[in-house]
């Protein structure tokens, strides 16, 4: 079982990395050519927080019940938290996805509300961005690519 949802986790990180890409380079066009929000805007937003959504899930879903490597260290904390490798799954990779996954939450929903189609985009484009570069920084790209 775990290696299955390793294994979709995987895989969605691309999911998350494309979808999450294209909303950003749109939010950016149509924020500095002023253009109108589309319903692909809108779409794109929602794909990009589902996706990060779905690596929520399957993210607590390893980390609580089946990654050896988080429910090891839970019984031994202190030696958890002196071994980077162990930290950076327990601690580091967790939180920031964390704050990711509201900072994407957070730039949907002021897309939402705003009044203006400028401000759709930049709301977007900034909170998004941010969540990206997060996402980007927190991978585990030491892990393989592809997971087969």
């Amino acid at each position: 079982m775990y290696s299955f949802v390793l294994t979709v986790h995987n895989i969605m990180r691309w999911v998350v990395l494309i979808v999450g890409i294209i909303a950003i380079v749109r939010a950016f066009i149509g924020w500095f050519g002023k253009k109108e929000w589309a319903d692909l805007d809108d779409k794109l937003g929602l794909g990009f927080t589902i996706s990060v959504d779905v690596q929520l899930l399957l993210g607590l879903l390893l980390y609580v019940f089946l990654s050896p490597i988080t429910t090891n260290a839970f019984s031994n904390m202190s030696a958890a938290m002196s071994d980077s490798g162990t930290r950076y799954f327990l601690i580091e990779h967790s939180l920031m996805m964390l704050v990711a996954i509201i900072l994407a939450h957070f730039g949907r929903s002021r897309a939402k509300k705003a009044d203006t189609d400028v401000g759709k985009f930049k709301n977007t484009a900034i909170f998004f961005t941010i969540a990206m570069l997060i996402i980007l920084a927190m991978i585990p790209w030491f892990r393989p690519l592809l997971p087969f």
